[in-house]
């Protein structure tokens, strides 16, 4: 049976599909409320703490799978989760920024104080460019605006930074799912891929960050000699 929204998804091939998966896909709404349910999964998991319960990436990747095989509109899917990522930013840098301090004494934050730790250099070594990069790492991604608004970085380079990544993000997600449609193995396989790239073009992003900073120190030392 096909709806407004698309088409059934019952005869999707499950048989390399994770459980939980296939009865996440059996409980999707259809029309505006499928839709809706995108961007609220792309804002959960753009927040502190709340994110590391959500698999979003995943998710958002299957939405885009289960396009390529009738289930929603590409384009509203791409838009939803764009802006419920943006939104998500936004909204953990201004907890950052308003009540940050009094967060980081929450249960949540202190069981996780390792991973805070982690991001908070993250972002003091990278500054704006930590705010792109933490979009696509999954432990992080909730975390990193939520200390660019505890550390009092400037609204308007922020604001830039999380619209950039959120519409990468938005884009490129659902996208792997459509590109990998023929099978979700394939699909698993094109985000593997992908974070690969991501994860060697922050590998190169930090070793020009040393670099540059290295060559800074020496210049100092040579000035002083």
């Amino acid at each position: 049976m096909c709806s407004k929204s698309g088409a059934s998804v019952s005869n999707l091939n499950w048989v390399d599909m994770d459980a939980w998966l296939k009865e996440f896909v059996e409980f999707l709404p259809t029309g505006s409320n499928y839709y809706l349910l995108l961007l609220l999964i792309a804002f959960s998991e753009s927040l502190p703490m709340i994110g590391l319960m959500v698999p979003g990436s995943t998710l958002i990747v299957l939405a885009g799978f289960l396009a390529f095989h009738s289930k929603g509109l590409f384009l509203p899917i791409l838009f939803c989760t764009a802006f419920g990522a943006l939104l998500g930013d936004l909204l953990s840098y201004w907890l950052g920024g308003h009540f940050g301090s009094k967060m980081l004494t929450l249960k949540s934050f202190r069981k996780h104080r390792r991973l805070i730790q982690q991001s908070e250099r993250f972002f003091c070594d990278h500054g704006g460019k930590s705010i792109f990069f933490a979009r696509f790492l999954g432990p992080i991604r909730g975390i990193t605006p939520f200390i660019a608004g505890l550390s009092r970085m400037a609204g308007r380079p922020f604001c830039i930074y999380a619209l950039i990544s959120s519409i990468l993000w938005g884009i490129s997600y659902p996208g792997l799912g459509y590109l990998g449609g023929a099978s979700w193995k394939q699909a698993e396989s094109l985000s593997t891929r992908f974070g690969l790239l991501i994860l060697l073009a922050l590998v190169i992003s930090i070793i020009h960050y040393w670099l540059r900073r290295s060559l800074k120190l020496s210049g100092r030392d040579n000035h002083g000699d």
